[in-house]
């Protein structure tokens, strides 16, 4: 039996993968996004798969746009995922503490109000500050310490998710991805080593702008970690859980040298600048797979692999998007 699931901010990396997934298997995406650019959902489907997903044109800052959107189409679940990325929330604090603090109210105000089953929603490891030589890979329990606005407001969330189980019984399960990677991530601190897989596609020479080590998690991977969090409550049961996400903990060099053998022809013209990033570099994300078995863990080598024939493809149709890549 196919279900209704509501995606916000779906026009980004991650949802629209949600709504790949969704859509593939035979569910109804209601893409709920004040952006009307669909290039990255049309980037990852099929037109056939495209034409039944239901766009709705509003504003996650407007309650009532969002509650009356909730429900009218009665989700099963919402998969939360709009927000301003690290430095667009650098450049406009206030902007940015509006969409993606009230925002996260708004979703929890119109799910209890339509008995929403759940919501799922993009937390982030920039809740966590930097990491310390030699320590432990922090788990959910670790302390939070963000050295951002974006990471603020995103454990501001987790403690919103928390209260509103707390008083309104609504469950709800957070997500902290580190470095997501894969076709549609053309924005964010982390989002270089993507755009290095685009750069490699087309010839041109590319810096990632940080160094050091962090955590890569394959958007496949990980938008099939949401869905599964949208599909059922935890083994543990109902609450407001919050979950770490660990993917493949490799140097920004790794990554290149990655590249450059699934595309020789891309030897040499990439590179890394720049600090390590403020997060510390590993995340102990073993608690999803315990309340979540079975997800998927794509290697490294065959997230980066179909990255770049994917790119290659869109290349060929005149479709690939260029917008990341530095102005010759």
């Amino acid at each position: 039996m196919s279900n209704t699931y509501l995606v916000t901010g779906a026009m980004g990396c991650i949802g629209a993968w949600v709504v790949k997934q969704l859509a593939e298997r035979g569910d109804t995406a209601v893409v709920f996004d004040i952006g009307g650019d669909a290039r990255r959902i049309k980037n990852v489907l099929d037109a056939d798969s495209f034409a039944r997903v239901k766009f709705v044109t509003g504003d996650i800052t407007d309650g009532e746009a969002t509650k009356r959107c909730v429900a009218e189409a009665a989700p099963k679940a919402i998969i939360h995922l709009a927000g301003l990325q690290v430095p667009f929330c650098k450049a406009d604090p206030a902007l940015g503490a509006k969409v993606n603090v009230l925002g996260t109210i708004h979703v929890f105000e119109a799910a209890i109000a339509a008995n929403v089953e759940r919501v799922v929603y993009a937390s982030s490891a920039a809740v966590f500050g930097p990491g310390e030589d030699g320590a432990a890979a922090p788990d959910e329990d670790s302390t939070c310490e963000p050295t951002t606005h974006y990471g603020v407001y995103k454990r501001a969330n987790e403690g919103t998710a928390r209260i509103y189980w707390q008083d309104n019984k609504m469950p709800s399960v957070g997500l902290r991805p580190l470095t997501v990677y894969g076709v549609g991530r053309d924005q964010g601190l982390t989002s270089g080593p993507t755009t290095a897989m685009k750069a490699a596609v087309l010839g041109k020479p590319h810096t990632i702008g940080f160094t050091g080590s962090t955590d890569f998690n394959y958007v496949g991977d990980t938008a099939a970690m949401f869905i599964a969090c949208a599909d059922r409550d935890p083994a543990s049961g109902k609450g407001a859980h919050v979950y770490n996400l660990h993917g493949a903990t490799v140097a920004v060099s790794d990554i290149i040298q990655t590249i450059e053998v699934l595309h020789p022809g891309a030897a040499g013209t990439l590179s890394q600048d720049g600090p390590e990033l403020p997060i510390p570099p590993q995340l102990d994300g073993s608690a999803i797979h315990r309340d979540f078995p079975g997800l998927p863990d794509t290697s490294l080598q065959d997230g980066i692999g179909y990255t770049l024939r994917r790119f290659g493809e869109l290349q060929a149709a005149s479709q690939l998007d260029t917008r990341d890549l530095p102005k010759s």
